[in-house]
C-alpha cells in the first residue's frame, strides 16, 4: 500500500487548492472524491435537452437529484434547500463563477459590532493567497472598486451588455453603488482554456473551460506535478490510532471497502459533507465522532438567504447573452444603519432564464395561454427580464445545524443527512429591506413591473460554518491552522471552518483560505520531521 504524507478528501473548491499547494511543496498527495470525472464535451449545453437536464442529472438541488454519488439530504426541516455537486470540481462545475472577496470586516465582527464572533485569521493573513487564488482561476473584473481597493490585477471584465447598462444607469440615478462583477471567467484565451463565449447558461457547466473550475484549474496544474486523484470513492470515515488520523476508510467505484493511509489526512468535503464525514468517525473514544467533544461539529451552519426581485420590460434586452450570475452587484447596503436590521446585504444582478424556464414561469403565473396566443405570451417574458438577488448576511446560530439521520443511507450504508435551519428575525427584516430596494431599482430602470420573493428555495449554495475555527476547543472544532482540536493529524480546509458568512459569494474566500491553510500544513508536516 502508497503511504501518503497527505489523503485530502473532496476534489472541490477547497480541496484542488489545497492539493495543488501540497503538491507545489512537494509532497505525496491523494486526492479522494465520491463525484465522476466530467467530461466538459458532454455538459448540457452541448446539446438541446439542456434545461432537462438542469433539473434532473445536474440539479444543484442535491435532495431532488439523487444520483449514485449522492448520498440522503434531508432539508425538509430548512426554508432553503442544499445545493451542491459531487463530481471531481466539486460545485465549481455548476456556479455562477460570482468571484468577490470577503470584506476586512468579515472577519473582525464581535469585535466591530458586537455579533457573531472574530475569525482567528485576519484579512491581511489571507490577502496574499486572495492574490495567487485570482491568478489561478482567471478573475476577470474591473480594477478600483472602493470596497476592494486591494485587487491590482484582472482579466478584462465580462460585458455588461445592454441590460447592464441599464441596471447601472438605474444604480447611477439612484446615487448607489455598483461594480461590474469579479468573475471567475477567463475572458481571454489562457492556459488552455477558452475565452468566454457568453453562451449565458454557466450553471450547467462551461464546455468552453472559460469558466474556472476546479477540475479545469488547480487540479489539471498539480496532476501534472503528480498528484492521484482517485473519483467515484465515497469517505465514510477518518480512521485513527492511538488518538492520530491515519487514514480514511470507504468505498471504491466497485463498492469494495477500501483504506487509503497517510501522515495527516485534510477533510474538504463541504460544509455538509465535511460534517458528515467527522460525525460518522464515531469509535468508543469518539462515540459522537471527530472533532465533537463539545458538541460543535454540525452547528453554525450558514447558507446566504436570498430574496429575489424580478423587474419585467416593455423591450427585449439582451438577458439571454452572457453569463446568468456574473453581471454586476452593489455593496451599497453592505451596512444599513437605522434601518431596522443589524448587518446588511448585496445586491447582485442576474441576466434571465433559458427558454423553457421562462415558460415554466409564465405558466406558473397564468400568464401563458395555449393555442394561438402561446407564443405571443412567451415572448413577452422571454428576454425581457432582469432579476437582483438580495444574498442576506447570516448570523453563526448553534441551532442551525447538520446532524446524521440515520433513517436513510447511502448506496454503502453510510447515514444521509438532516438539515435544521431556520432564518434570524434579522434576516427576515434585511430580506424585506433588500428587496424593497430593488424594486426601488427596477422602476428606476424603467420595468413595468416587479415582483419579490424569498427566501428563495433552491439557493442554498453558499453553506458555511459546520466545523468552526477558534482558539477556544469548547466553542469551535478546529484550530487557526485548521487542525481538529480533539484529533492530531486531522485537518479541515474548507467552508466548514468558517466564523461568519459576510454577504458576498463565498467561493473566493473558501480558496483563499484553503491556500493559507495548506501552507500551515506543509508548515507543521516539515517541523514535525514527519
Amino acid at each position: 500500500m502508497t503511504r501518503y504524507d497527505f489523503i485530502v478528501v473532496g476534489a472541490g473548491a477547497a480541496g484542488a487548492a489545497v492539493a495543488w499547494s501540497l503538491v507545489r511543496k512537494g509532497h505525496r498527495v491523494l486526492c479522494l472524491d465520491r463525484g465522476p470525472r466530467m467530461d466538459a464535451q458532454r455538459y448540457p449545453t452541448t446539446e438541446p435537452d439542456w434545461e432537462r437536464r438542469k433539473r434532473t442529472d445536474f440539479s444543484p438541488v442535491i435532495s431532488e437529484r439523487t444520483g449514485r454519488f449522492d448520498y440522503p439530504v434531508d432539508d425538509t426541516a430548512s426554508p432553503i434547500a442544499v445545493c451542491n455537486f459531487n463530481a471531481v470540481g466539486g460545485s465549481t462545475i455548476l456556479y455562477s463563477g460570482h468571484f468577490p472577496r470577503f470584506l476586512k470586516v468579515d472577519f473582525e465582527l464581535k469585535s466591530r459590532e458586537g455579533l457573531g464572533a472574530d475569525w482567528p485569521v485576519t484579512y491581511a493573513d489571507l490577502a496574499p493567497h486572495f492574490a495567487v487564488n485570482e491568478r489561478m482561476m482567471g478573475m476577470s473584473g474591473l480594477v478600483g472598486d472602493p470596497y476592494y481597493p486591494q485587487i491590482t490585477e484582472a482579466l478584462p471584465p465580462v460585458p455588461l451588455g445592454t441590460a447592464g447598462e441599464r441596471l447601472a444607469r438605474a444604480f447611477n440615478a439612484k446615487g448607489w453603488h455598483w461594480w461590474p462583477s469579479y468573475a471567475a471567467i477567463s475572458t481571454r484565451e489562457r492556459g488552455g482554456r477558452g475565452a468566454c463565449l457568453n453562451l449565458g447558461p454557466c450553471n450547467t457547466g462551461c464546455p468552453q473551460g472559460a469558466k474556472a473550475s476546479a477540475d479545469n484549474t488547480y487540479l489539471a496544474y498539480a496532476e501534472r506535478r503528480g498528484l492521484t486523484v482517485i473519483p467515484e470513492f465515497a469517505v465514510s470515515r477518518v480512521l485513527v490510532r492511538d488518538g492520530r488520523a491515519v487514514g480514511v476508510e470507504g468505498f471504491d467505484v466497485d463498492g469494495e471497502r477500501r483504506v487509503f493511509e497517510a501522515e495527516r489526512t485534510v477533510l474538504t468535503s463541504s460544509a455538509v459533507g465535511t460534517a458528515r464525514i467527522l460525525l460518522n468517525s464515531r469509535s468508543d473514544r469518539h462515540p459522537h465522532g471527530l472533532g465533537n467533544s463539545t458538541g460543535q461539529v454540525g452547528r453554525n451552519l450558514m447558507i446566504h438567504p436570498l430574496g429575489y426581485v424580478e423587474g419585467l420590460f416593455d423591450t427585449r434586452l439582451d438577458t439571454d447573452v452572457g453569463p446568468q450570475g456574473c453581471l454586476l452587484y452593489s455593496l451599497q447596503f453592505h451596512r444599513t444603519p437605522g434601518a431596522g436590521h443589524r448587518l446588511g446585504y448585496m445586491l447582485h444582478a442576474l441576466r434571465g432564464t433559458g427558454p423553457v424556464e421562462t415558460a415554466l414561469a409564465a405558466l406558473g403565473r397564468r400568464k401563458l395561454r395555449f393555442g394561438d396566443d402561446v407564443y405571443d405570451d412567451f415572448f413577452a417574458y422571454y428576454g425581457r427580464q432582469l432579476v437582483v438577488a438580495v444574498i442576506c448576511e447570516d448570523l453563526p446560530e448553534s441551532t442551525n445545524r447538520v446532524e446524521l439521520d440515520e433513517s436513510r443511507s447511502d448506496r454503502f450504508g453510510d447515514p444521509g443527512v438532516k438539515i435544521h435551519y431556520a432564518l434570524h428575525e434579522n434576516t427576515r427584516k434585511m430580506m424585506i429591506h433588500g428587496m424593497g430596494r430593488a424594486r426601488e431599482l427596477m422602476s428606476a430602470a424603467g420595468a413595468i413591473r416587479s415582483s419579490a420573493h424569498g427566501p428563495v428555495r433552491n439557493s442554498g449554495w453558499h453553506l458555511m460554518g459546520t466545523a468552526r475555527m477558534g482558539l477556544d476547543p469548547r466553542l469551535s472544532v478546529v484550530d487557526s491552522h485548521g487542525r481538529v482540536h480533539d484529533t492530531e493529524n486531522l485537518y479541515v480546509a474548507d467552508s466548514s471552518v468558517f466564523v461568519t458568512g459576510s454577504c458576498v459569494n463565498p467561493a473566493n474566500t473558501i480558496q483563499a483560505v484553503a491556500l493559507m491553510l495548506a501552507e500551515r500544513m506543509d508548515e507543521h508536516f516539515r517541523s514535525a520531521g514527519a
